[in-house]
């Protein structure tokens, strides 16, 4: 990668004018501001801590975030993988959240994220999925949801409760 430093540049006018004006014309000169690039430290130098450690990570030519040890993604399921992930769950006495939604859903950009802070907040003690509408409509039918985003609540493969629309997380922890 090359690295060009420009102090200044120059424009010749050259247009469809009248030769006298052209000829009557000289360069512009115009100064750039001074730029200063952006100073670059080494990974292997650099510190990522977090409130318990400060480790130093090794020069591996990927990004580490500092979430990615807190971070919960909240699988999607869809209407092949249903039966096996809610109804017959492996702990069936885990109660399992499943948000119904769609992409082009508002509301459903709104409680996406209270549904991964749940998932955080519960892990090991619910599991939680989320479903396109629009990729499965089958279960959405099924279970008769006529409005998104809606959150239901299974255990031991029941439908136990069901939220409809963007509530707060205090609703749906209740």
């Amino acid at each position: 990668m090359a690295t060009v430093q420009l102090d200044s540049f120059s424009v010749i006018r050259s247009s469809k004018l009248p030769p006298s004006i052209v000829a009557s014309s000289l360069p512009i000169t115009a100064r750039l501001p001074h730029y200063t690039p952006l100073k670059l430290r080494s990974l292997a130098a650099t510190r990522l801590g977090s409130k318990s450690s400060s480790r130093v990570f090794p020069r591996r030519g990927t990004v580490v975030c500092e979430a990615r040890d807190t971070a919960v993604e909240v699988a999607s399921i869809t209407d092949g993988n249903w039966q096996s992930l809610v109804i017959e769950s492996e702990t069936p006495e885990t109660p399992v959240l499943v948000e119904f939604w769609a992409p082009w859903c508002g509301p459903c950009r709104v409680i996406h994220p209270i549904i991964d802070e749940l998932a955080k907040d519960y892990a090991g003690r619910l599991k939680c999925y989320k479903l396109n509408t629009d990729e499965s409509p089958s279960t959405a039918s099924r279970y008769g949801i006529r409005s998104i985003p809606t959150v239901i609540i299974f255990k031991n493969g029941e439908k136990k409760d069901a939220v409809i629309g963007a509530v707060p997380k205090s609703t749906l922890t209740t």
